[in-house]
């Protein structure tokens, strides 16, 4: 069954299927910093949503819907209007490349993330194995 985007339930799935990966473990192994993801509102969707993903040493510890980017304490703070994180999930938008480009809006040490671009992939193609309901 498909799962809503943005919700709680959706990040919360996203966050299990890090956690079943081998391959996110491996290229995340010393990784720490945790994220909020913005969806801002565009044509498709109305409001703004916030996802907040834990990550340590290629595991999601925690993962939920939070109302504001400021409810906890995360390394990375990244936006985007709703169809571009679409387009993200869907894997027709690197995360790396979106955030070049400034498509993706990143708050945090870029030079940090550049050097993890196989967990970036990785946590693009956990999106990808949710079922996910855009509405």
């Amino acid at each position: 069954m498909a799962v809503k985007f943005p919700s709680d339930e959706w990040i919360k799935a996203l966050s299990a299927q890090l956690n079943a990966s081998e391959a996110y473990e491996k290229s995340a192994r010393d990784w720490e910093g945790d994220f909020v993801f913005v969806v801002e509102p565009d044509d498709a969707y109305p409001e703004t949503a916030y996802l907040f993903l834990a990550l340590y040493h290629g595991k999601s510890p925690d993962a939920a819907m939070v109302a504001s980017e400021d409810e906890r304490e995360v390394e990375y703070v990244l936006r985007a209007p709703f169809s571009t994180w679409r387009q993200v999930i869907e894997g027709k938008l690197d995360p790396i490349q979106g955030m070049m480009t400034r498509k993706l809006k990143l708050k945090g040490n870029m030079m940090k993330i550049m050097r993890y671009p196989k967990a970036a992939q990785e946590i693009v193609a956990c999106c990808a194995r949710v079922p996910t309901d855009f509405g």
